[in-house]
């Protein structure tokens, strides 16, 4: 057995170790998946809205957070970060339409990021919890009482709700819709065993005594929402997740700006890793799994592509090779003795470990409950191309975020 084989059926082993495991989680939580806690204390709560360049946007997320329906919902703090456009203007029309309810501030001067904006805001804030939503996330009604029966629980430190794609015309931002499902449910998994990694930006609330033991948001952070989560679980507080607390959030439309994105979120996901990396194997379920998970999908995405390309090379050359000396040689190019009908190995567990993948998202897919009236869902030909390409470009974005972490290329 040579040892590109041996690796391939290394790199198998651990898919199939984790599909089990999530779907061995799955069939034993399935029923608890939509469970939330009840409310038996109304928290006082403030939440940030971080802003810049935001003005097509922020009126509708005010909006839908001023009549979310939670009573003790007692500022909402807007903060613009310098923005270039009119979003302080309307940020300060929006303050007059809800007195005494929303506060827009500025920040003195451009943060960069969204941490800074939000650890801003926070000094605004004088409430048991403080929560954040992004100026281009809309919260669905009812969404933040759902999340506050968990805080009853005093070991809960943070809980994150369920993100899916607010614009879903154009077949790029499809694709992100089917890939938004699949990560909702896989994080909600992830809370049955204590390691949800992420409290992701459109919509998470935290215990705000917590919040300032902790010393806030990471500025220097690309994705703070990361790593204010790995913070939480190396303190050992508890992060949960209100499936039915559900926010819309506008993703990007064009493959630039996905990119671009996309880029930033591995960026800041290794740049927290490397924080974190003492906790390995300590501080409870953040060094015993999120962490080798982390370390797990990196080394399979960025070596894994290498084999590929490896192969494929190597394949290519070979063909060239003998069909050029075949032809020289006057030779059968290719003799029926050649062809192999027989599947091997490696084909069959490709085929396994990519139709139980097709079946987790299906599975994922399913499970998500909207109205399809308002958010259209995307069909077969979206979920095919999602499964069989678009999961094949993250290898790729690995190795960039990588190579642009090591030249010290740290945008947000």
């Amino acid at each position: 057995m040579d040892f590109l084989t041996i690796i391939f059926l290394v790199y198998s082993f651990i898919a199939f170790y984790f599909l089990f495991l999530f779907v061995l989680i799955y069939v034993q939580n399935r029923k608890k998946i939509f469970e939330v806690p009840p409310i038996t204390e109304e928290y006082s709560l403030s939440i940030v809205i971080p802003c810049y360049n935001e003005e097509k946007s922020i009126g509708k997320t005010i909006d839908n957070l001023a009549k979310n329906g939670y009573s003790q919902l007692k500022k909402i703090i807007v903060v613009d970060d310098r923005s270039t456009d009119n979003s302080y203007k309307i940020m300060k029309e929006y303050e007059k339409k809800y007195p005494g309810l929303v506060l827009a501030v500025q920040t003195p001067k451009n943060t960069g990021n969204a941490a800074g904006a939000k650890n801003y805001g926070v000094q605004f804030a004088n409430t048991t919890l403080v929560g954040f939503t992004d100026a281009d996330s809309f919260p669905e009604k009812g969404a933040i009482k759902n999340m506050i029966g968990f805080f009853d629980d005093l070991k809960v430190g943070a809980v994150t709700s369920t993100v899916l794609v607010h614009n879903r015309e154009k077949f790029l931002e499809r694709l992100q819709a089917i890939e938004y499902i699949v990560i909702k449910f896989s994080r909600k998994l992830l809370e049955f065993i204590d390691s949800i990694y992420v409290t992701p930006g459109p919509l998470a609330i935290y215990r705000k005594k917590y919040f300032d033991e902790i010393g806030g948001f990471d500025e220097k952070n690309l994705t703070e929402d990361i790593e204010i989560t790995w913070n939480f679980l190396s303190k050992g507080y508890l992060v949960k997740m209100s499936v039915p607390s559900r926010v819309y959030s506008i993703a990007p439309s064009t493959f630039r700006d996905w990119f671009k994105q996309r880029i930033r979120w591995n960026m800041g996901g290794v740049q927290t890793m490397f924080k974190y990396v003492k906790c390995f194997c300590r501080k409870g379920m953040l060094g015993a799994f999120v962490l080798p998970f982390f370390v797990f999908s990196w080394f399979i995405g960025v070596f894994g592509i290498g084999i590929i390309l490896y192969r494929v090379i190597r394949a290519i050359i070979l063909n060239f090779l003998s069909t050029s000396l075949s032809i020289k040689a006057q030779t059968a190019v290719l003799a029926i003795h050649d062809v192999n009908l027989v599947p091997n190995v490696l084909l069959f567990m490709g085929l396994v470990v990519f139709f139980f993948s097709l079946a987790y998202t299906l599975i994922a897919f399913f499970s998500i409950k909207e109205d399809r009236s308002k958010f259209r869902r995307p069909g077969i030909f979206p979920i095919t191309f999602y499964i069989f390409l678009y999961l094949l470009i993250y290898p790729v974005i690995l190795i960039v975020s990588a190579f642009k972490l090591m030249i010290g290329k740290k945008k947000w």
